[in-house]
């Protein structure tokens, strides 16, 4: 999506109105001549508000259909197909322009994901739990590899993650509990556990937290 976005804002389109730059904006679902879609995501679109369309429009919808609107110009993207896109306000499709920055941060974090996920392969060999953890806090990531990485916190037996996986909300309440379960068997076999009053790890034998010192023998 990011590549073809790219192509786009290289493409020189100007109104024959006003000789302005179009404004490439996302296209609005339906096609209010006929009911179908654009053939497109995208539309380059005049947004200058005094374009003699635009300007004109007014005037020639209120006389000829009785109703209030105007008309923005627009092209479909690698083509010099042509529309006239009535709206019936100023700010029509001023909300929709494209934000190419976000997309590319946007991009960039399923580039992240995608190579956190490959990195899966070969984590419990090499004991990095970076991927591990990337993969598990990532919301978007798909359920299964994510689950996929609860099944490698065990092996490699790191209780670095612990404080990170205790802070995270998971949404599915099936993974919180394969997480939880993970992180009880990393506890264990490091012989710590966590304050139940502070959630410091401490000792497993200790008698009373180091960090609060409250009583925790039994509890």
């Amino acid at each position: 999506m990011l590549s073809m976005l790219l192509r786009y804002t290289q493409e020189k389109h100007c109104c024959p109105h006003c000789s302005q730059d179009l404004t490439l904006c996302h296209a609005p679902p339906i096609h209010v001549g006929d009911g179908l879609g654009w053939g497109s995501e995208y539309l380059f679109i005049c947004l200058n508000d005094t374009c003699p369309m635009f300007v004109n429009g007014w005037d020639y919808i209120a006389n000829q259909y009785g109703r209030v609107g105007s008309y923005r110009y627009m092209e479909l993207p690698n083509s010099k197909e042509q529309f006239s896109m009535m709206v019936v306000t100023k700010e029509a499709f001023t909300g929709s322009i494209v934000d190419l920055e976000a997309i590319k941060k946007q991009n960039e974090r399923y580039q992240r994901q995608q190579e956190a996920i490959a990195a899966l392969d070969t984590c419990i060999e090499r004991n990095n739990l970076e991927p591990v953890l990337a993969v598990l806090l990532d919301d978007s990531a798909r359920i299964d590899e994510r689950r996929r990485a609860v099944t490698m916190l065990a092996p490699i037996n790191d209780i670095c993650c612990v404080e990170p996986l205790r802070n995270h909300v998971f949404k599915d309440p099936h993974l919180q509990q394969e997480v939880n379960l993970a992180l009880n068997q990393i506890l264990a076999r490091n012989f710590l556990k966590e304050c139940p009053y502070c959630s410091e790890l401490i000792k497993a034998r200790a008698a009373v937290c180091k960090h609060c010192q409250r009583e925790v023998a039994g509890v």
